[in-house]
């Protein structure tokens, strides 16, 4: 890869990775997520790949390197524990709406439920392109 499309692609998964975290955490702050404790989760951890990202950016070490891939395993974990918390949280307004219903139709129905089950995978995806940005970062050098 020539240096051109290099800064390019790099300038591309950066702009990316910003949308992305900006977008979502507006999405969240429009949507009220921080009035508890577990839903400040995504938020934090959105400020945290933003600040590294921003460290990295100007101030390449290991150590840098190393705490960037630590927030965006810690962001990644988040997404899989906030589809955790929305699918249970879904999946208990289905039992007390239909108590005899069985399982597998709670839990299908648990997924089109109130809170959007599959949302908190977005933290995912943030992660997988930040960590992207790594792979690009390790291969110039």
């Amino acid at each position: 890869m020539n240096k051109t499309s290099e800064f390019g692609l790099k300038r591309v998964i950066i702009v990316a990775l910003l949308f992305m975290m900006v977008g979502t955490a507006l999405e969240l702050y429009l949507l009220n997520h921080y009035e508890g404790t577990l839903q400040l989760i995504p938020i934090i951890c959105i400020g945290a790949s933003i600040t590294t990202l921003a460290i990295l950016h100007f101030h390449r070490t290991t150590y840098t390197i190393r705490i960037y891939k630590l927030v965006l395993g810690l962001t990644a974990l988040s997404g899989v524990y906030g589809t955790f918390l929305h699918l249970q949280a879904n999946f208990e307004f289905e039992v007390e709406m239909k108590p005899t219903a069985k399982t597998w139709d709670l839990f299908l129905e648990s997924l089109s439920g109130a809170l959007p089950s599959l949302a908190p995978g977005s933290m995912i995806v943030l992660a997988l392109i930040g960590y992207s940005y790594l792979l690009l970062l390790k291969q110039k050098q």
